[in-house]
């Protein structure tokens, strides 16, 4: 963040006690912490027969995971709901947290979780997804967009699974 939000001013870097180095306005005379998206991506899993829902969007013929951003007031438990089922129209089972990272490109703070489904595995896609695909976990693994966030998830929730 280079400029105030409110009076457009350049900001400068400022010492903030207990916070260390934050941007601030001379301006104002407030100082501007950093303001980002936030992002569930969601590991969906069908324990009855051991597999991983990944699916294509947007034209690219490569697949991800399901995701979408947080709404303002909704919590990210809930948001990972609402993301299923608008897009897949499957319904949410148990839901646990895995890990976050920020994504410079978009400013967001993806969240990723894993929801076991409840329900049969039958999808119903919305105008979102152009494609999904139930994988086993190896192939989850090797079908996965190569070189992306989906694929760090993925790769570590594979990688801590218990058996």
């Amino acid at each position: 963040m280079s400029y105030c939000e409110e009076c457009g001013s350049k900001l400068v870097e400022r010492y903030l006690e207990n916070e260390g180095i934050i941007p601030y306005c001379n301006k104002c005379r407030e100082y501007r912490f950093p303001k980002y998206n936030v992002a569930v991506s969601i590991i969906t899993v069908y324990d009855k027969e051991k597999k991983i829902l990944l699916i294509k969007q947007y034209g690219r013929d490569s697949y991800i995971l399901v995701a979408g951003y947080v709404n303002k007031g909704e919590s990210a438990e809930n948001a990972v709901k609402r993301e299923l089922m608008e897009e897949t129209g499957l319904s949410a089972g148990e839901i646990r947290y895995n890990r976050s990272e920020y994504f410079e490109r978009s400013n967001t703070l993806m969240l990723n979780f894993t929801c076991h489904i409840q329900g049969d595995n039958k999808y119903k896609l919305n105008r979102e997804v152009d494609e999904a695909e139930w994988f086993s976990f190896k192939e989850a693994r090797e079908n996965i967009r190569p070189e992306s966030l989906a694929q760090r998830f993925l790769n570590f929730y594979l990688d801590n699974l218990k058996d």
